[in-house]
């Protein structure tokens, strides 16, 4: 079963590798699944090695759009300065070429589920509460964490898109494990001129 996110992040990056896109593109041709798309797209180049000078603007786009979840908004919007920023068609291909990798496994979990759960209206504020806690401790400055939110902002926008209620109950369980990995990992860090 090939999922409807694996199908819009693909074409959305086949289009970027024709000509450069901006998020006020993609916003506006996806209506209200633009946020999980967009968010989705902001997140994927962490779990790769990316360019320097990207971290800020995605955390902060994502951020913005997560928030705006939080609120209720089921309209996107963004700044004119992140809208406008458009997407390198070198980071498009780097990211199509890794996205199989991901979209394999992202197959094998997800499906519509629970939908009763996945369609409530406070469902989609608690997911927007959710991702930008994960957006905060992604774009926080503890070393070589930065996979752990992207996986759990990833599978939100994931189940999100594919109406699966229960993968969104797994998330989260996995937003509290990762909240208490950063606990223990910034307590560790607290410690460290103490115990040297």
């Amino acid at each position: 079963m090939q999922l409807r996110f694996s199908q819009d992040i693909k074409s959305l990056l086949q289009r970027l590798t024709e000509k450069p896109l901006t998020l006020a593109d993609i916003l506006a041709e996806t209506s209200e699944r633009g946020f999980s798309l967009v968010i989705a797209l902001l997140v994927l180049p962490f779990l790769f090695p990316m360019p320097p000078g990207l971290t800020g603007p995605f955390g902060v786009a994502c951020l913005l759009l997560s928030l705006q979840m939080l609120l209720g908004r089921r309209s996107p919007w963004l700044p004119r300065k992140i809208a406008t920023y458009k997407f390198p068609r070198s980071f498009a291909e780097i990211i199509l070429n890794n996205l199989r990798k991901v979209t394999k496994l992202l197959e094998k979990i997800a499906r519509p589920r629970l939908t009763h759960i996945a369609s409530h209206k406070l469902t989609w504020r608690f997911n927007g509460l959710c991702i930008s806690w994960l957006t905060l401790l992604l774009i926080s400055p503890v070393p070589f964490t930065n996979p752990l939110p992207t996986v759990g902002i990833l599978l939100f926008a994931v189940a999100s898109l594919e109406s699966d209620g229960l993968l969104m109950c797994a998330c989260y369980v996995l937003t509290l494990l990762i909240t208490l990995i950063f606990a223990a990992i910034g307590y560790t860090i607290w410690l460290a001129p103490t115990l040297l």
